[in-house]
């Protein structure tokens, strides 16, 4: 039978995690989810804790750029990724274009789910722009380009997070801004 010290030291680990530019090198439990040690080690508490299932979108971060629920995340399955949460979404005093969307069309009530609102309103413009189809999309051919970033793709592709305030209209206007003012140019938005 394994020694108690030894189960200890054998449970935890050290990390280095990557987080919003800046890396952080923590001793972690190999349980930790990525959610826990960003709130509760880093102090990055603007991701949210809501379900803890995975269910509702609200610890939703960016993991190499691609949306992650981070309460179902493992901190020690995020070493050396690039994480990015709300904290590291802004360039100093400028809003991301995103962020700016949502306050200037009311994206948000309570706020509590906006952090992970926005974190996938980022991946959403990204997966549109390199052509990724949704459930929604009516033509999946690859040489078809990106779709119409419409109301029902941007509502499908943000379907993984929830809104139990009911912002959902303003949600999509504020994607649908955010699209138009890309600096890409290329995205065709139908409002």
């Amino acid at each position: 039978m394994a020694s108690a010290d030894h189960l200890a030291t054998s449970a935890s680990s050290t990390v280095t995690l990557h987080v919003n530019g800046e890396k952080h090198t923590l001793p972690v439990d190999h349980r930790t989810t990525l959610l826990d040690a960003l709130r509760e080690r880093l102090d990055l508490t603007g991701t949210k804790k809501g379900c803890d299932q995975g269910q509702c979108g609200a610890c939703t971060v960016l993991v190499d750029g691609r949306r992650a629920v981070s309460c179902l995340t493992l901190a020690v399955a995020s070493e050396g990724r690039e994480i990015t949460t709300i904290e590291g979404i802004a360039e100093g005093d400028r809003l991301h274009p995103v962020q700016q969307a949502f306050l200037d069309l009311d994206g948000f009530q309570c706020g509590y789910c906006t952090p992970g609102q926005i974190c996938s309103a980022l991946a959403v413009l990204d997966e549109h722009a390199a052509g990724w189809p949704s459930a929604a999309t009516e033509d999946v051919r690859p040489d078809a380009g990106p779709p119409p970033l419409t109301p029902e793709e941007i509502r499908e592709r943000m379907s993984g997070n929830l809104c139990r305030c009911g912002a959902y209209g303003s949600i999509v206007r504020a994607v649908t801004q955010a699209a138009a003012q890309s600096a890409d140019g290329s995205k065709e938005v139908v409002a």
